[in-house]
């Protein structure tokens, strides 16, 4: 006759516990950390969180992750078609338009300030579609971050040759840098950064050759008339 033996998930070893949650993604470890102090207490492991990837902004305000400095690698890739009005020149959005844009324009940011404060020994960050995204901000992600080795950009619009500079003056660890669809970096930013640090892998996909942000002399807040005109 066989015995059955069963065995309640709070006795396995927090090894095992670890190697679990490790299989789950983030929902479902802040559910199964719900259930009971001991499996929260795994859910604030920081052995469990090296590693992020986030498929939207939202993503990024719920409670379900953890920054610490056993994070190594980030990620943030939104596609949505908001990218596409988010990636509009500033002068050139309708009221509805930089309305959209207002319910998320500082979130990435903001959420990059959080990991400059508490991951320092980030090695990788992967940012798509980010078009809110400011040289300040990646800046001091440079300073804060001095192990980072890998810095990917794709499409996002407010970065200028003034990351090119940071990633020279601070990237002392960085051994890639891609800043793909990226349409205010120039070609002599580019040729700038190969001579200051030639053993970088650097890619520009399409960067160079984008039309970049142009806002008309003399004007401030050009009206509907002359945006329509603009946009012809």
């Amino acid at each position: 006759m066989w015995l059955l033996c069963t065995m309640h998930i709070t006795q396995l070893n927090r090894e095992c516990l670890l190697h679990l949650f490790s299989f789950l993604d983030k929902d479902s470890r802040k559910n199964l950390a719900r259930t009971c102090s001991q499996l929260q207490d795994v859910f604030e492991d920081p052995a469990l969180w090296p590693l992020l990837h986030f498929r939207s902004l939202t993503e990024l305000k719920k409670d379900n992750f953890l920054l610490s400095p056993a994070l190594r690698s980030l990620s943030i890739c939104w596609h949505s078609s908001r990218v596409q009005v988010c990636s509009i020149e500033d002068w050139l959005k309708s009221a509805l338009q930089r309305s959209i844009c207002s319910r998320h324009e500082s979130l990435v940011s903001d959420f990059l300030l959080q990991v400059c404060d508490r991951c320092p020994n980030l090695a990788s960050v992967t940012l798509s579609g980010c078009g809110h995204v400011t040289d300040d901000c990646l800046a001091r992600l440079l300073r804060s971050c001095p192990r980072l080795r890998a810095l990917r950009l794709e499409n996002c619009a407010r970065i200028t040759n003034r990351t090119l500079t940071a990633v020279a003056a601070h990237g002392r660890a960085l051994q890639t840098l891609h800043v793909d669809f990226c349409r205010n970096v120039s070609a002599a930013g580019l040729r700038r950064l190969r001579a200051a640090c030639p053993r970088l892998t650097l890619r520009a996909e399409h960067s160079a050759a984008m039309i970049p942000d142009q806002f008309p002399r003399g004007l401030r807040s050009p009206g509907a008339a002359l945006r329509k005109q603009l946009l012809r």
